[in-house]
């Protein structure tokens, strides 16, 4: 009887991941898509000095599309390990805290506050794979 509690359990667990996964993946594709329809509408405005910073974010967003589908479709065993988890954290806790720094005076509350929010669960899971 323990057994197949035990398999409730996991399998629930499994079921959170998941969710929380595909929640990661439409908010990686919207940052995606937001910032390629920026870059083709305003990239004649910005500074071509920091194109180069947004197409790394766009390169790391992309690599980490990839391996959500992966840890979605496969389970757990792709080649996205709980330190390239943690690595890719802390780089994109990086980027959006810079972009905050940079562009809160421009940017509407409630996308503020929605990124606000990512920050804090992105330091969550930081805090959970440390």
């Amino acid at each position: 009887m323990n057994n197949k509690k035990d398999k409730q359990v996991s399998q629930k667990i499994k079921q959170c991941e998941n969710e929380r996964r595909v929640d990661d993946l439409i908010n990686l594709v919207e940052n995606k898509t937001r910032t390629e329809r920026h870059l083709e509408e305003h990239s004649d405005i910005g500074d071509p000095d920091r194109l180069h910073h947004v197409y790394e974010v766009q390169n790391a967003r992309e690599e980490q599309i990839q391996n959500l589908k992966s840890a979605i479709v496969y389970g757990d065993n792709t080649k996205n390990s709980t330190e390239d988890q943690l690595e890719n954290l802390k780089k994109n806790y990086t980027f959006a805290k810079g972009y905050i720094e940079h562009n809160a005076d421009h940017m509407e509350s409630k996308a503020l506050e929605n990124l606000n929010e990512k920050q804090e669960n992105r330091k969550d899971q930081m805090d959970i794979l440390q």
